[in-house]
């Protein structure tokens, strides 16, 4: 027997949907501009290019509102508690 242990997933431990690159072949960590970025509703804080997510699959719409998240992780975490997670985008 083993004792080996691991640390369990945290919401965002899953990769990142991969920034766009930029004409000079340098990551564009800013998305598409500041029209493009918005903030993960389950990782409060966490920036996101709304193009990046939703390239990705990140987003879910609930009452007509599209929400878009940092990492795979946060969207079954959204769907557990929908109304829980829109509410910290008010």
């Amino acid at each position: 027997m083993t004792n080996d242990t691991q640390a369990a997933p945290t919401c965002c431990s899953t990769t990142a949907p991969k920034p766009a690159v930029t004409a000079n072949g340098r990551d564009n960590l800013l998305g598409g501009g500041a029209d493009d970025m918005t903030t993960c509703p389950v990782m409060v804080g966490s920036p996101v290019s709304k193009k990046a997510a939703e390239a990705a699959g990140l987003f879910r719409d609930f009452e007509g509102q599209r929400y878009y998240f940092c990492c795979a992780g946060c969207g079954p975490a959204f769907d557990s508690d929908p109304a829980k997670f829109a509410a910290n985008m008010a």
